[in-house]
This record gives structure tokens, sequence and C-alpha cells, in this order.
């Protein structure tokens, strides 16, 4: 990523690693950044765990270790830089998935934590504009992307045609600096989203015809 920001003509780079699974770590990542950068205008949040795409198996310590990174870990790194993001009248952009939305097959642990995140976010949103503290949310819903692990993951088990990185990135970033409450990419996901609500009679049957699954 450094080298690739170098290249991009980026004149300074900061970064640090650091383990979400960690409940210390949210917030020493973004004091770091407060440091190195004098505040912030933008935090945007993609990180996930390692995540298995299949049937639930009954680990319920692999769930509760998904949801401290890919939940937790979310809301501590953004309680920790809303204070600075106020100041700057900034931004905070949750990247989460279609299944946040619906729930889908050998997601359930995901799933849940990607629901959690719209719960908690777009509640916080509600009080953030009470308040009136100038911090906008931008929820990001994302479909099936052609990022490596994504088509590792779903090979052979999803009859989805995955949208492209770079495309989706760039929504992102559109959909935050127009501050939206909510980003759909592919953008057709919208109107899934609401045929899902209004159609609640077959519309089990019909997602579960996008997977493939043979009982064993």
């Amino acid at each position: 990523v450094v080298e690739k920001c170098l290249t991009l003509g980026a004149k300074k780079i900061f970064y640090i690693p650091a383990d979400m699974s960690s409940p210390s770590e949210p917030e020493r990542a973004v004091q770091f950044a407060v440091q190195k950068l004098g505040g912030l205008d933008y935090l945007v949040l993609n990180h996930i765990g390692m995540t298995r795409f299949q049937m639930w198996a009954g680990d319920v310590e692999y769930t509760r270790r998904l949801m401290q990174v890919n939940f937790f870990s979310y809301v501590a790194l953004a309680t920790a830089a809303l204070p600075t993001l106020e100041k700057n009248k900034g931004s905070l952009v949750i990247v989460s998935s279609l299944t946040g939305k619906i729930p889908t097959p050998f997601t359930t642990s995901y799933s849940a934590t990607k629901f959690a995140l719209d719960g908690f976010f777009s509640s916080l949103r509600h009080e953030l504009i009470m308040q009136k503290r100038n911090v906008s949310i931008t929820l990001c819903i994302l479909g099936l992307i052609d990022t490596d692990t994504a088509l590792e993951n779903t090979r052979g088990k999803v009859h989805l045609t995955a949208s492209p990185a770079p495309e989706a990135a760039l929504a992102i970033i559109q959909g935050s600096a127009m501050r939206v409450q909510e980003v759909f990419y592919p953008w057709w996901l919208q109107h899934v989203c609401c045929l899902w609500v209004l159609s609640p009679s077959d519309r089990d049957q019909v997602l579960q015809s996008y997977y493939n699954y043979s009982s064993p």
C-alpha cells in the first residue's frame, strides 16, 4: 500500500500495524492518526476478520471473535475519532455488505456483524443529528466484489457475477464526499433491498436459487 501511494504522488505516508481483535488497539490507532495528521476529516472503516463462507457449524467462539473485529472495533474506532471529526465537520464511512440488509446462506456470523453495524451506526446518525453535531455517517452496502479473497470463498457456491473493486472504491469515495446516508454498489442493490421488504412471500426461494448446495 505504501509503495502504491508513493507511485500515485503521495508526499508523506504514515501507517501503524494494529490488530483489531484486541480491544485496546482501536483507540491507539486513532491516537496515532490524530497525532501524525493533526486531526481527521474522514474515518473509513473497512477491515474484516477471517471469514468462513460455509453453513453454520456451531462455532460460537468464532462468531464472538468475528464480532470483535467486524463490529466492536468499528464502534471503538468511531468513538475515539468523534471529537476530532466533530471539530473538523468530518465524516464516518462504514463499509458494510448486502448481507447486512438481507440474510443470506453461508454467512451466518458475517451477516450478524453487518446487521449490527447497520443498527448501531444508523441509530448513532439519528443521535448526532438530534444533538446538532456536524458529523456525517455514510453506510456503504456492497454486493459481491471481485477481490481475490471474495472470489476464492464463493467459488462454486454462488451463481452471481462479482463487481469490479475499483468501481466499488469510487462509489464509496463519491458517496462519502457527498455525505449521503447510504451508498449501494452496484446501484441496483437498493432495488433488491426494497423488493426484499415488499415481497416476503416467495423471496426466500428466489434468493436460495442463487446458491449451490447439495445436502450431505
